[in-house]
C-alpha cells in the first residue's frame, strides 16, 4: 500500500510542476523566456524547440530578444511565433529577433487570469482523479490481499491528506498568476 501511495503522490506531483509550466506560458505583460516554451520551429526539416535553436533573453521587462545560433534560422523563428497562440508580431535585424510583450488591456487581464483558472482547474480534476484510483488500488487490495478496515481507512486518510497538499498548492500557483496577470 505504501508502494501505491508514494507511486501516487509522484504522479500529483509530476501533475502540479506540469500545471506550473502551463502558468508561465500564459503572458501576464512581462517578459519570460518561458512564454517561448511551447514554440517549435522547422529547422532543416525537422521541428525542434525554439531554445535549441537560438538564445533568448530578456534585456528590459517587455522585451525578449531571441538570438539565432545560425542566421538562416531568422525566419522559421518569426514564422513559428507568428503562428503561435502568443499573439506577438517579431522583428529582426538580421541578426536578432526581437519581441514586445504589449501590456494587456483589462480585458485581457481578465481572459488570461479565466485561463490560468482553467489551467489549474484542469489540474485539479486530474489530482482528484489520481486520488479516486489511489483508494480504488487500497480497496481492490483489501479484497486481494485480506488488508484491514483500519489499514484501509489509514490508506484512504494519507491519500486524502496528500490530496489536500497538491490541490492548495495548484491554488497557490493560480493565485500567484493572478496576482502577477492583474498588475498594471
Amino acid at each position: 500500500m505504501d508502494r501505491l501511495i508514494a507511486k501516487m503522490k509522484a504522479k500529483m506531483a509530476q501533475r502540479v510542476e506540469h500545471t506550473e509550466t502551463e502558468l508561465a506560458r500564459i503572458r501576464a505583460g512581462r517578459a519570460s523566456p518561458a512564454l517561448l516554451d511551447g514554440i517549435h520551429v522547422e529547422y532543416y526539416g525537422s521541428k525542434v524547440p525554439i531554445n535549441q535553436v537560438a538564445t533568448i533573453a530578456v534585456p528590459e521587462p517587455r522585451y525578449l530578444t531571441i538570438t539565432p545560433w545560425d542566421k538562416a534560422a531568422i525566419s522559421p523563428i518569426k514564422k513559428a511565433i507568428l503562428t503561435s497562440e502568443l499573439g506577438l508580431n517579431p522583428s529582426d535585424d538580421g541578426h536578432i529577433v526581437r519581441l514586445e510583450i504589449p501590456a494587456p488591456t483589462e480585458e485581457g487581464r481578465a481572459d488570461l487570469a479565466k485561463r490560468a483558472e482553467r489551467v489549474g482547474e484542469d489540474a485539479k480534476v486530474a489530482v482528484r482523479n489520481m486520488r479516486r484510483e489511489a483508494i480504488d488500488g487500497i480497496k481492490a487490495m483489501e479484497k486481494r490481499d485480506g488488508l484491514s478496515e483500519d489499514e484501509v481507512r489509514l490508506g484512504e486518510k494519507d491519500v486524502q491528506k496528500i490530496t489536500e497538499e497538491m490541490i492548495q498548492k495548484v491554488d497557490r500557483l493560480i493565485e500567484a498568476k493572478r496576482k502577477e496577470i492583474m498588475e498594471v
